[in-house]
């Protein structure tokens, strides 16, 4: 390992440390361990914006504004209410709701846009209710990534994964899909054991939501219709958007400004309700991981992976799951995975059968993603609506839930792996 290597690692290291420990706010961790990548020479200014995700990125942006227009209209607000009626305003009915909606989402679009879209009513029904969010908040968070993890579409690794290996939309449902049901259901569980049996509402509180009009909370019912048409049309344009030729990121911001013009709305207002700061998070935090890919340190720890697979591929697939899914958790998953595609690519032209490690690092990415604050977008992004609606989620108090279900749904994925590929 030579000096730069070394710098990278440091580097990476601080930076993690600083938002686990919160000294410093996320996005300022991440912007100065980009800067420190730059300064210290590990990557120069030009290489360092390479690294940056522009389509995340994008995705992001679009996402925001549009759903920034949108919750004008009062449209998360009147389902909300609606929501909670259906559900009698039984907290637990609630949050069990929430996650099968999100999952279900999150397996055709993508999870950034899926907790954009259900955040709103999220908050909207806790409040209502009187309740704490937090909760709510990391059941949805973690519902979003096991949905994601089933489909194609789901999860930007997996989108790579179907790439690389010629997978259709299918092949994820039938080789995934079993797996996340089996997490999605075990989740449900362990939440029940941790929220379900301790969440109370006051009586009053609930004959007041029983007795709330929700057609009241519909601010500009032109908008609204506007919002749904919309959203239909961006829901179904993100689900063949690999027959119209449109990649998210378009779809995302042509959404956006499709919205803004038919919505309306004060521009200043709008853009006011993008969260720049996780924007500038993802920006600083892809230099960082950058400098890590640059540097070979990523490439080699891919590689060290591979050596272990050589003698027995079922203990191969399990390396693959297990790495795959701890790494993830602190790491961005798409440099990770961009690294491990053409290694195991090279293994089935080696003449192995590598359909196992093509599945094994699809259900540890992405579901690895789940066991801390930063493990995926959709962590960051609802986090980060959480903070601003008042309900800061520390990342020590996240992942005391998230990284122990991590480690359940992986050791679901392991029992899965190995009985469906053995």
């Amino acid at each position: 390992m030579n000096y730069i290597q070394i710098i990278s690692i440091l580097i990476f290291a601080v930076t993690m440390l600083l938002i686990m420990t919160e000294k410093l706010h996320r996005m300022t961790a991440a912007l100065a361990g980009a800067v420190a990548t730059i300064i210290l020479g590990v990557l120069d200014i030009e290489t360092g914006i390479k690294y940056i995700d522009g389509e995340t990125i994008c995705i992001l942006v679009g996402m925001m504004l549009t759903v920034s227009v949108i919750r004008k209209s009062g449209l998360f607000e009147f389902l909300a209410i609606k929501s909670a009626k259906l559900a009698r305003g039984k907290p637990w009915a609630i949050m069990v709701a929430f996650m099968l909606i999100t999952a279900f989402l999150s397996a055709f679009l993508d999870n950034v846009t899926t907790v954009l879209l259900v955040g709103p009513m999220l908050f909207a029904i806790t409040k209502a209710l009187g309740v704490n969010p937090i909760p709510y908040v990391i059941s949805t968070i973690i519902a979003s990534n096991i949905g994601g993890t089933g489909t194609l579409i789901g999860d930007p690794p997996n989108i790579m994964i179907g790439s690389a290996a010629n997978l259709s939309f299918m092949d994820f449902i039938a080789n995934t899909g079993p797996a996340v049901l089996v997490v999605l259901l075990a989740t449900i569980v362990c939440f029940y054991f941790l929220y379900g049996r301790k969440e109370k509402v006051s009586e009053e509180n609930v004959k007041k939501l029983m007795n709330m009009d929700e057609k009241l909370q519909i601010k500009d019912k032109k908008l609204m219709i506007k919002s749904v048409a919309l959203l239909a049309l961006m829901i179904l344009a993100f689900i063949l958007q690999d027959y119209i030729g449109l990649k998210s990121a378009v779809i995302a911001l042509g959404s956006a400004t499709v919205m803004l013009i038919i919505g309306r709305q004060d521009i200043d207002q709008v853009v006011e309700g993008v969260e720049w700061t996780t924007i500038v998070f993802f920006i600083g935090l892809f230099i960082v991981v950058g400098g890590l890919q640059e540097t070979g340190v990523v490439n080699m720890l891919a590689n060290v992976i591979i050596d272990l697979t050589k003698d027995n591929v079922i203990m191969g697939v399990i390396i693959v799951l297990w790495v795959s899914a701890i790494l993830s958790s602190f790491l961005d998953n798409i440099p990770f995975v961009a690294t491990m595609i053409p290694l195991i690519t090279a293994m089935g032209d080696a003449g192995m059968n590598v359909m196992p490690f093509w599945w094994a690092l699809s259900l540890g990415a992405c579901l690895g993603g789940n066991g801390t604050l930063i493990g995926a977008s959709a962590n960051v992004v609802l986090s980060g609506i959480s903070a601003k609606e008042g309900h800061p989620i520390s990342f020590k108090n996240y992942m005391k839930v998230g990284f122990p279900l991590m480690i359940i749904s992986i050791i679901i994925c392991t029992v899965y792996v190995v009985l469906r590929y053995s």
